[in-house]
């Protein structure tokens, strides 16, 4: 009965030693694999959420005023390209691999939604916001998809229909 006793002890100890090991230890960064970010971090602290209505970004577009109505057929044009070239990373109303950009305009500048589209590499390196979102997606860059800039005022039509 004592061996019994000490092999039933036995097991329980290695399965508890087991089940430990199965355990995942807290991720130390503030990202995860599925572009949700750390819960550590509140969602007001987030690149993607912060508001930031001044910057315009470093690339080719300097100044865009938008009028105050849409272009439909513009916006249509623009929904066609963004299925083309961004629906790998984008979803229009919710996170994937990159951010979504439905409601885009209420946190960003026409200026810089135009630059981060037509050079995502020049704004990776300048821009202070492009670096924050770059960590907070898990270091997926964008893709530079060599848009026009009318190809990329038709997106961001679009996104204002969104």
């Amino acid at each position: 009965m004592k061996k019994f006793g000490n092999a039933v002890g036995c097991c329980l100890v290695l399965i508890i030693a087991v089940a430990s090991c199965d355990q995942k230890p807290e991720p130390q960064h503030d990202f995860d694999i599925n572009g949700k970010g750390n819960p550590r971090i509140d969602q007001a602290s987030r690149a993607s959420s912060r508001v930031d209505l001044s910057t315009k970004g470093v690339g080719p577009v300097r100044n865009l005023a938008l009028p105050d109505t849409i272009d439909r057929a513009l916006a249509l044009r623009g929904k066609h390209i963004y299925e083309e070239n961004c629906t790998l990373c984008h979803k229009p109303d919710e996170k994937f691999i990159g951010p979504a950009p439905a409601g885009i305009l209420e946190r960003r500048t026409p200026e810089w939604v135009m630059n981060m589209i037509l050079a995502p590499e020049l704004m990776l390196k300048e821009d202070s916001l492009a670096m924050d979102l770059f960590l907070e997606y898990n270091g997926s860059p964008m893709a530079n998809q060599q848009l026009t800039e009318q190809e990329a005022r038709a997106i961001l039509e679009y996104f204002r229909t969104l």
